[in-house]
């Protein structure tokens, strides 16, 4: 955007209503500020510029519309303005040399040529349509609102030297935002209005350019048809002057391959991972995982002595949560170490290590035996086996392994300063030079490094003025910006420091207990009289004693503060004797209810490290709720008195005088400045390390929970062996009703995953003879899809509790019709079948994938019900595939309630190591996923491999014929031409794990690529085969050299003599290899055995069905604590008799009150109907006092003496845990204010309404859809009611509601008023016409191909790297705004080097509003953006 135009409007405009709209505080009614928007009134200024500036700034923005690379956009404009004026000057030179009759002659045959005047200018080129074609080209179409400006450049109107006279209107010239000021369709209203404003703007044009051809010539019609015929249109050499102009930019630009860089975003190709960084980590022979976590420590070599010392820092870290055996730790470091060795030098990653190093993770002792004469061939030894680390400890390792590298890089850093300080001069430092090699944690480096810095600030400064280059930049002379400390370090002052007796080194070390203890020695006169001295008053920044009293003080407290032994003395303390306080603030105060989630640590107190590593979720939601100003989480130490009297012994003398104590007086003043300073910086150190703590173990325990859906076979059909895919037929109600048409979605899905068939039932009702009701009209067709498909199980799920009514049909059908399964053979080798098993389906995959874009490319014609149902079946049949495919939505599914607690980030790369750890477990069919993308995306989470490599692999394979016969063909085979798919490295690690199915037809087929067997390992696979068949090495020679390598294991599985390697003896083996070869190969041994019988056997559990909770929160949405026995809950009344009511939850559930628990009021006559006191669909109160989680019922009570009792969550905390004085005070001050405010909790009859604040409305809303309403009292009074409507996920608006016309006190207003110009006659109608319609408006906007569910600072961004893609272009955009509920920003950036602007829109009812003005639907806010911003521009030009 230019200048002139930068200045003509506000960046951001404010938001407001109009100017008689008033809007108070939901809270406490009172008013609030407003604020205009600006609403497009011209800024004059007080100069006008010249026409020339603004056509010399918009050629600039054209200019700089093209960019190239290699030049700079300066050079490249320069470069074209040359040979564009090189053309020209050609061509004028041409047309000096026509006389006057062939100029006249190109006037009437080229209208677009201008005839020169005395009285004008002479215009170089000038290439204006006719007038009709003008109008054409402003009224565009919408979706060309964007095109390239090179579309248009035969358009355009270049100036040379001499310029058109200027014109007040400025439309001699095309602006700079050409591309962004495009028109969309109109009506033949707007049309007309239109061509009249530009009509009356346009002054008329003296030149033949602009108006109509035979105006120009002279010439009607006919004539001019005929003079075209003969001279032609004027255009038929535009080719060569094409071809000229691409000839010269070839010599100006040489041709260069195109990237995909020049062609696609940055963000694209980020998101592709196709960036010149990605393509690095897919071509480098390195696990992927392994590049991108070392990324940051790629320069970090460590050397044998920090390999030593890591492995011993690693084992160290992990010995503590490890329960094991204390004679163990030496086999367990031990362990540690080989298992680093194995990751840095082997580069082996952790599937691979667990399965193929499994003997160095296993502890055996071996006990002799004594000899038992009556059995002579018992073993010698009893060999026992304790295991040293699983597969989650090996990840830990990895990480730890990232940790350390880090410090070893911290450290080194700190070394380079450290020579750096000595460079500047004779300087040694034991402080640093002990404390450096023994800092073991990242806190203590850092301390160190304020230790450095405070120390040796001057030297620093030095250094970075002689050697610039070090520090990137040459700072300031050190003397003018030296701090307080320096000074008094550099100064006098010093002198009185020293006299204290003990530095701040000496007084930790006696603190720390470490070494011999350092006495302190007392001057022979008092502090303040020593300061009063010449020697030590430093004018004129320390002239009176007392000033430099103060100033010693400080500064031995700072020394002290900063001293790196003093905080490990500190930071032990915290760690060892701190407890967690949580404090609520005057906010949370009156938020935090009994029923609020965060009550349950309102009044928490003494809480030790134990118990937040016994509950870490609990700590995160404190910090949650501090940051949200609720409460205040504090650490103290306990016994904090003790712990100071131990310190002040440390530091005071052992004198008894007056002298000793003035100075021991000012040795505490010092301490304390000092205690105060580092009491902050570990409360803020502690909780952060805590919290990283909490969020790591709420993380694991996701993953731990992720690891036993992921560890799952397919649904097992009956008579079938385990990992046999099943055929399903899968139905949903979703979040229907049984009695509604085509409710039911159904969809058969074959085992090879393809959906042959879907349809829909509306009624699949069993006969009833009690109510003589015949079967439903859906009935006999399920019956005959059943019987005609015959699937093995029959999957059901839903978004409702009528899932559980629908899966109760389905069963009654199967058991009464006798429906079965697929015959299979039993053990006796008859024909069989069962009956068809009905299943509740976990359904969290699926409701991820119905409305997924892979769901809409699968199977782009389903209805989402239908691909719900489709994901339904997947599931069944292939979890693990299932929870891979969703990527990084896997964050979205629920693993702990907590988890939304940790960063997104953490989180999935935890879920990412189960997921690794299962996929390696099963194993890939490497020709199945190369054929198959459901399988195919099982790929990035083999060992070695990640989504850049599985890619690379898949794309090698199809070059080389997309089929995979060996193992080693991965690796390449030029002999027979196959590329490399991966390197070595690579390749030993994910070999194992790619499996390649055995063909005895094939031979080169090896059976071993269809095992778990590494390929070095195969030799022992063969050796061990020949053993078990009891070949000499004579037949094994024959065998091997008439059919290969593979001939032994091929002549075992011929003769089907698997069993037989059962009887070799693994001990004597394992042996032998490690006496002669130093390998631990026992477990590799065992996994061979297992595999020679049965390649890749199904290793997972059974299919887990579901638990009755899992059910109950699945279809309710309710988990155990949110709803149970005791609690009070709004329910809708559906059913009144005099004897029972019948209600339904919010959730779903049905519920029933019982004859007796209706009422008992006192006023309530005994002869009074139910149903007079209670009305349809009336909302009430009733509490819970049964609750049926399997058959998803409750007993509920409507007695006021029962609803009288609150329940109150049983939070059971030890008396010295629960602050419960404050909490009666807390109380009984509440209740105080509202005894003031005397205000009658009102009750209105209507389904929406609740007895909610603002907080528990949004709380309700919050697993609500968008849209839905919450009518509830309001705080301003019984003449006003609230309305809360949910806006979008967190963001909710709360609208005031006045009530005219009141009956009285109680009743509702027969006049609803809104905003004072917003008026309704009752509730429903005010739901409808305003709420509904300001949600439908909400919808339309979110639909909009312009909206990005973005924050304005991302949306910002996005702008900014589109126009840094696209220099041509202007673009615009629609983001929610979080802030301003019922607003949306309007972002707009009108080129590359523009600034980026918003407008607020406000959504109306049935409207949008920007800028004051009322647009219908979101095509006419877009052309009504547009025509604003031109008016703008225009008005700014004038």
């Amino acid at each position: 955007m230019s200048a002139t135009i930068q200045g003509f409007f506000h960046n951001e405009a404010e938001l407001g209503d109009e100017e008689d709209d008033e809007s108070f505080d939901e809270e406490t009614g009172e008013p609030t500020a407003k604020t205009k928007a600006l609403n497009g009134n011209m800024v004059d200024s007080s100069e006008e510029d010249d026409d020339d500036d603004d056509e010399e700034a918009a050629a600039a923005v054209r200019e700089g519309f093209i960019v190239d690379e290699d030049e700079e956009p300066e050079e490249r404009a320069r470069k074209r303005r040359e040979r564009k004026k090189r053309r020209r000057a050609e061509r004028d030179e041409e047309d000096e040399n026509l006389d006057d009759d062939d100029m006249d002659l190109i006037g009437e045959s080229k209208p677009d040529h201008e005839r020169t005047t005395p009285s004008q200018p002479k215009l170089k080129r000038l290439k204006r349509g006719h007038k009709e074609h003008q109008d054409h080209n402003i009224v565009e179409d919408v979706k060309d609102i964007f095109a390239s400006d090179d579309e248009n450049d035969n358009e355009r109107i270049e100036y040379e030297d001499q310029r058109a006279p200027s014109r007040p209107d400025g439309r001699n010239m095309r602006d700079e935002f050409e591309g962004f000021i495009e028109e969309d369709e109109f009506d033949d209203d707007q049309r007309d209005q239109l061509q009249e404003d530009l009509e009356v703007a346009r002054p008329a044009s003296k030149r033949y350019g602009g108006v109509a051809p035979d105006v120009a010539t002279g010439l009607d019609e006919s004539s001019l048809e005929d003079m075209r015929k003969a001279f032609g249109e004027g255009n038929e050499y535009d080719w060569a002057l094409a071809l000229e102009e691409q000839a010269e930019d070839q010599e100006l630009y040489p041709e260069q391959q195109l990237e995909l860089k020049d062609v696609f975003e940055p963000s694209q190709l980020a998101e592709r991972l196709l960036t010149d960084e990605d393509n690095l980590i897919r071509h480098t022979d390195e696990p992927e995982r392994f590049q991108i976590g070392r990324k940051p420590y790629k320069h970090i070599v460590l050397l044998e002595e920090q390999s030593k010392e890591e492995a011993l820092w690693i084992s160290n870290q992990m010995w503590p949560t490890k329960r094991l055996d204390p004679d163990s730790r030496e086999a367990f470091d031990k362990s540690v170490a080989k298992v680093l060795e194995f990751m840095v030098t082997d580069e082996c990653e952790v599937p691979f290590i667990f399965q193929h190093r499994k003997d160095y993770l296993i502890h055996a002792t071996r006990t002799p035996q004594q000899f038992d004469p009556s059995n002579p061939s018992a073993p010698k030894f009893n060999v026992t086996a304790e295991k040293l680390l699983n597969q989650s400890d090996l990840w830990d390792i990895f990480e730890h392994d990232l940790r350390f590298r880090a410090l070893v890089d911290k450290r080194s850093a700190l070394e380079r300063t450290y020579e750096n300080i000595k460079s500047t001069g004779d300087i040694q430092d034991t402080v640093f030079e002990e404390m450096l090699p023994a800092a073991e944690t990242m806190e203590e480096v850092q301390d160190i490094q304020d230790y450095l810095h405070f120390t040796f600030s001057s030297q620093l400064k030095d250094f970075a003025i002689t050697n610039p280059a070090t520090n990137g930049h040459t700072r300031q002379r050190p003397g003018s910006q030296r701090t307080m400390f320096e000074r008094i370090r550099n100064g006098r002052v010093y002198n009185l420091v020293r006299a204290f007796g003990i530095s701040a080194d000496a007084f930790a070390q006696n603190a720390l207990k470490k070494g011999r203890q350092q006495y302190t020695e007392d001057a022979s006169v008092r502090p303040d009289d020593m300061a009063d001295t010449d020697l030590l008053l430093d004018p004129p920044d320390f002239p009176t004693g007392e000033l430099v009293l103060k100033a010693a003080k400080a500064m031995f407290a700072e020394e002290i503060a900063m001293s790196p032994k003093m905080r490990k003395v500190m930071r032990s303390a915290y760690y060892a004797t701190g407890v967690f306080e949580c404090f609520r603030t005057e906010k949370g105060l009156r938020k935090i209810d009994e029923r609020h989630p965060y009550y349950e640590f309102k009044y928490l107190r003494n809480q030790q490290f134990t118990d937040i590593a016994r509950h870490p979720e609990l700590y995160l939601r404190m910090l949650k709720a501090e940051d949200e100003g609720l409460v205040e989480v504090k650490i103290r130490l306990q016994n904090r008195d003790q712990f100071l009297n131990r310190l002040r012994q440390d530091l005071y003398s052992d004198n008894y005088s007056e002298v000793a104590d003035a100075w021991n007086a000012a040795r505490r003043e010092a301490l304390d400045i000092a205690l105060a300073k580092l009491d902050k910086l570990m409360v803020r150190s502690v909780k952060e390390n805590t919290k990283s703590f909490c969020e790591d173990k709420v993380a694991k325990t996701c993953r731990e929970e992720f690891s036993n859906k992921l560890d799952q076979a397919p649904y097992k059909p009956k008579g079938m062996v385990l990992g046999t895919v099943p055929r399903v037929l899968a139905l949903s109600i979703g979040a229907g009703t049984l009695n509604s048409p085509n409710a039911i979605c159904w969809a058969w899905v074959e085992e090879d995953g393809r959906v042959l068939e879907n349809g829909k039932f509306s009624d699949l009702r069993t006969f009833e003879p009690d109510r003589n009701i015949g079967d439903g009209q859906d009935v006999a067709a399920f019956i005959e899809l059943v019987e005609r498909r015959k699937p093995d199980v029959i999957g059901v799920s839903g978004f409702s509790v009528e899932t559980r009514t629908l899966y109760e049909q389905i069963k009654e059908i199967v058991q009464r019709d006798d429906l079965r399964g697929a015959d299979y053979e039993d053990e006796d080798g008859k024909d069989r079948s069962d009956k068809l098993e009905v299943v509740i389906v976990n359904d969290e995959v699926a409701r991820l994938y119905q409305t997924s874009e892979r769901a809409n490319v699968d199977h782009p014609g389903f209805a989402p019900l239908t691909k719900y149902c489709v994901a339904l079946a997947k599931y069944l049949q292939n979890p693990m595939k299932e929870y891979a495919a969703c990527g990084k939505d896997i964050v979205s599914i629920s693993f702990t309630p907590s988890q939304q607690l940790v960063p997104a980030e953490k989180m999935l790369k935890h879920l990412e190591t189960a997921m690794v750890d299962m996929v390696n477990l099963c194993g890939v069919d490497i020709n199945d996923a190369v054929g198959d993308p459901y399988t195919a995306n099982l790929l990035q989470y083999v060992c070695g491999l990640g989504p850049r490599k599985a890619s690379q692999l898949l794309k090698t394979i199809n070059l080389n014929g997309g089929m995979v016969s060996t193992r080693d063909e991965l690796v390449g085979d030029p002999d027979e031409g196959k590329l490399p798919a991966v390197g070595p490295r690579v390749w030993s690690n994910c070999a194992s794990f790619l499996f390649i199915e055995f063909d005895t037809a094939e031979a080169s087929s090896d059976y071993l690529d269809n095992t778990r067997v590494h390929p070095e390992d195969y030799e022992l696979g063969r050796k061990m085969a020949a053993d078990a068949l009891e070949l000499d090495e004579e037949d094994i020679a024959a065998e091997v050299e008439e059919n290969g390598p593979g001939a032994i294991i091929r002549k075992l599985i011929k003769d089907d003599a698997q069993e037989k390697v059962n009887d070799l003896v693994l001990e004597e083996y394992a042996e032998q290899l490690e006496t002669r070869f130093n390998q631990r190969k026992r477990a590799t041994l065992e996994t061979i055995r297992a595999e020679l019988q049965v390649p890749y056997e199904e290793l997972r559990r059974n299919f887990a069905l579901l638990s009755t909770n899992e059910t109950f929160i699945m279809l309710t949405g309710e988990t155990p604590e949110s709803l149970i026995v005791g609690m009070t809950v709004p329910v809708s009344l559906k059913r009144i008799n005099d004897h029972e009511i019948n209600a339904k939850l919010d959730c779903g559930i049905d519920g029933l009150v019982p004859d007796g628990e209706i009422t008992d009021r006192a006023d309530v006559p005994m002869d009074v109907s139910v149903r007079q006191i209670f009305s349809l669909h009336q909302t009430v109160q009733a509490k819970i006092l049964d609750l049926d989680r399997r058959m998803l019922k409750a007993t509920l009570t409507l007695r006021e003496s029962s609803l009288r009792r609150p329940w109150r969550p049983n939070n059971e905390r030890m008396l010295e845990e629960w602050d419960e004085k404050q909490e009666e005070e807390d109380r009984e001050s509440l209740q105080v204010k509202n005894n003031i405010t005397g205000r009658t909790q009102r009750v209105i009859k209507h389904p929406l309404f609740r007895p909610f604040n603002s907080t528990q409305a949004e709380e309700f809303l919050g697993s609500q859809g968008r849209g839905d309403v919450v009518i509830r009292p309001s705080s301003k009074g019984s003449d006003h009611l609230a309305v809360t409507w949910k806006v979008s996920d967190n963001v909710y608006q709360h609208i005031d509601v006045l009530e005219l016309d009141k009956e009285n006190e109680f009743s509702v207003g027969k006049t609803l008023k809104i905003a004072g110009k917003y008026t309704y006659s009752d509730l429903d109608e005010l739901i409808v016409n305003h709420v509904k319609a300001m949600a439908r408006k909400v919808d339309e906007m979110m639909g909009h191909e312009k909206y990005r569910d973005l924050t304005l600072k991302d949306t910002e961004r996005w702008l900014t790297t589109y126009t840094e893609a696209n220099p041509k272009r202007s673009v615009y955009n629609f983001c929610l705004n979080d802030k301003y509920p019922g607003y949306f920003y309007l972002v707009f950036k009108a080129g590359q080097h523009a600034h980026v602007g918003n407008w607020p829109v406000k959504v109306v009812p049935n409207a949008f509003e920007c800028q004051r003005h009322p647009y219908p639907d979101m095509r006419s806010l877009c052309n009504g953006f547009k025509l604003l911003f031109q008016n703008m521009q225009n008005g700014k030009r004038r």
